[in-house]
C-alpha cells in the first residue's frame, strides 16, 4: 500500500480478524494494526509449568482495581488476540438470549434485534471457523439453518463414561462445537488446547481461520508491533480523521476512510476514553456516556469430581456440556447458567493453585478426577465499569447473579455426586482471569443510552465501528466468540453495501 488505505482495523482478535475475512473480497485497501507480535512456536507452547505456573505468557501490564491496589491482567496480545489460548468452544447464544430474560439479580435487557437476524452469520461463522458440531443432543439448541459442516470431536473412553453417567441421572449432555482439528492439535503434543496456545498447531482461531483467509488478498496488510494510541476526530466531530499508532518507538499516523475498533472489550474502551480532546471530553462515540461502561465478565468456577473407582486417561477431555440449568434452575426459576468440560486438569496445572502440594501427588489426584467449568450470566450494570487515570487502567467490576452461580454450582455438584462422584471442588475464577469481558461500548437502537447501532457504528462518527465483545448488550451463559463472528460478518456485508458500494 503506498497510499492512505480505505480501513484501518485496530486488533486482530475473533473480531478485527473475521470483519477483514468480510471485507477482503470488497478490493478495499486494508491496514490491521495489531499491538502484538506473532505468538512464536515455542517449547513453552505445551508446557503446562511454563503456562500456569510461571505465567511465561501472561501480559507485563498491571491494571488497577477501583480504589488503587494493581493486578496483572490474564489478557494476551499477540495476532489472534486472546483467541490464540481460547478453549475453541464456539457456540450460538441461545434464542431466548436475544430476548428480555428476568435472572435472580437483575433483567438481562432484549438485544435490538431477534435471534433469526443473526442466525445466517452465525452458519457463516461456523463454516469460516470449520467448527465440529452435533445437533439435535440439546434441547435448548436454537434453530440452524446450516448443519456443522464437520461431525463432533468424539469423546475419549473415560469421558464417554462420564457422559452416560450423566444421561443416566437425567442431563442432556451434548457435543460442544469445537474449532480444532483435533489430530493435528495431537500431532505435535498430546496435550489439551484448552488455555494452551496455539501455533497452527490445530486450532482454528482467529489468526489461522479468519486472518488467514483475509491475507489471501493482497489488498490486505497485517502491521505487527503498532499499538494505536489515540483516534483523532475531524473537526467537524462527525467523522475519525486520523489514527494516531507506535511503531518502533516513533508515533505515526495514518487517516483512513473507515476505522474499525476491534481490541478487546477493555482496551477498545480505553482507546475511545484516552482519545478525549476538547470537543469531546468524555471521550470519542461518548455523548450518551456509555463508553466503558456495562462491563461484564462472566461468573465462572472450576469443579474438580473426585472418585477412587474413576480412572481419567483422557488426554484432551474437552467434549461435551450440558444446559439443563441454562433456561431455568431446573424446577421453573430463574436460569443459572452453562456447563462444560474443562481442558484435562494436570499435576502441574493443579499446582499453580496449590503450590505447597507435591506435584506427584495431585498427579494422583487428577487421575481419578474429571473436571468441568460452570459460568453463570453477568447482568449488565451501568457501574461497572472501565475507566482511565492517566497511564492507568481501572476496572471497576460491579459483579453481578452471583447467588444464581452458587446455586449453579451447588446442583452441579449434587450431579456429579448422583452421578458417581462422592468429592466435587470448586474454585470461582477472579479478575486476573478474563471469563469472556464484554460489553463496554454497547450497541442499541437509540444514541441516548448506547454508542453503536445495530451494525456498530458509532452514532457519533459515521466513519467509526466497534466490533469486538464490547457491543454485546448481553452476556449470555456461553463463549461470545462465535456471537461475535457472526456480528462481524454481518457487520462486514453492511460496510461493503452501503459504504464501500461505487
Amino acid at each position: 500500500m503506498t497510499k492512505s488505505p480505505d480501513i484501518v482495523i485496530i486488533g486482530s482478535g475473533i473480531g478485527g480478524a473475521t470483519i477483514a475475512a468480510g471485507l477482503a473480497s470488497t478490493g478495499a485497501e486494508i491496514l490491521i494494526l495489531e499491538a502484538g507480535d506473532h505468538l512464536a512456536d515455542r517449547p513453552e507452547n505445551r508446557d503446562q509449568r511454563a503456562i500456569f505456573q510461571r505465567g511465561h505468557f501472561r501480559p507485563k501490564e498491571m491494571w488497577h482495581e477501583h480504589g488503587g491496589s494493581a493486578f496483572n491482567p490474564g489478557n494476551y496480545y499477540y495476532v489472534g488476540g486472546n483467541s490464540k489460548f481460547y478453549g475453541a468452544v464456539l457456540v450460538r447464544y441461545r434464542r431466548e438470549d436475544f430476548a428480555e430474560m428476568r435472572h435472580r439479580e437483575g433483567v438481562s435487557p432484549a438485544w435490538p434485534f431477534a435471534y433469526e437476524e443473526l442466525e445466517p452469520w452465525y452458519s457463516r461463522a461456523e463454516r469460516l471457523f470449520q467448527v465440529r458440531g452435533a445437533e439435535g443432543q440439546d434441547p435448548t439448541e436454537p434453530f440452524h439453518s446450516t448443519p456443522y459442516a464437520f461431525p463432533a470431536v468424539p469423546d475419549e473412553p473415560a469421558i464417554a463414561g462420564v457422559r452416560s453417567r450423566l444421561k443416566a441421572v437425567g442431563m442432556h449432555p451434548f457435543s460442544l462445537p469445537l474449532a480444532i482439528d483435533i489430530d493435528k492439535w495431537l500431532n505435535k503434543a498430546r496435550t489439551p488446547w484448552d488455555a494452551h496456545p496455539n501455533c497452527d498447531d490445530g486450532k482454528l482461531d482467529a489468526e489461522t481461520a479468519p486472518l488467514a483467509k483475509a491475507l489471501l488478498h493482497r489488498n490486505v496488510r497485517l502491521q505487527t508491533n503498532s499499538p494505536v494510541v489515540r483516534l483523532e476526530a475531524a473537526s467537524d466531530g462527525k467523522t475519525i480523521k486520523t489514527v494516531h499508532y507506535r511503531l518502533n518507538g516513533e508515533i505515526r499516523s495514518v487517516s483512513p476512510k473507515l476505522v474499525i475498533l476491534a481490541a478487546g472489550a477493555v482496551q477498545s474502551s480505553v482507546l475511545l476514553l484516552r482519545s478525549a480532546d476538547a470537543q469531546f471530553r468524555n471521550g470519542l462515540a461518548n455523548s450518551s456516556d456509555q463508553v466503558g461502561r456495562n462491563f461484564m465478565n462472566h461468573n465462572s468456577s472450576a469443579v474438580l469430581a473426585l472418585s477412587p473407582f474413576f480412572r481419567n486417561d483422557s488426554v484432551y477431555q474437552k467434549t461435551f456440556g450440558f444446559n439443563d440449568f441454562y433456561l431455568s434452575d431446573g424446577n421453573g426459576g430463574p436460569p443459572l447458567g452453562n456447563i462444560q468440560l474443562l481442558g484435562r486438569i494436570s499435576g502441574a496445572i493443579l499446582k499453580a493453585n496449590l503450590p505447597q502440594v507435591p506435584e506427584w501427588l495431585l498427579n494422583r489426584i487428577s487421575a481419578h478426577a474429571v473436571d468441568f467449568y460452570a459460568m453463570s450470566e453477568d447482568v449488565p450494570h451501568p457501574e461497572s465499569r472501565v475507566m482511565v487515570e492517566g497511564d492507568r487502567i481501572i476496572l471497576k467490576w460491579h459483579r453481578t447473579n452471583w447467588e444464581a452461580h452458587l446455586e449453579l454450582v451447588r446442583k452441579l455438584k449434587q450431579v456429579l455426586k448422583k452421578a458417581g462422584f462422592p468429592l466435587v471442588l470448586s474454585r470461582p475464577f477472579d479478575k486476573r482471569t478474563p471469563s469472556h469481558q464484554c460489553g463496554t461500548v454497547r450497541i442499541g437502537k437509540d444514541p441516548a443510552t448506547a454508542p453503536l447501532d445495530v451494525y456498530c457504528r458509532s452514532f457519533d462518527h459515521a466513519n467509526l465501528f466497534v466490533v469486538d465483545a464490547s457491543f454485546l448488550p448481553t452476556s449470555a451463559a456461553v463463549n461470545p466468540a462465535l456471537t461475535v463472528a457472526a456480528q462481524a460478518l454481518r457487520v462486514a456485508d453492511h460496510i461493503a453495501s452501503r459504504d464501500l458500494a461505487s
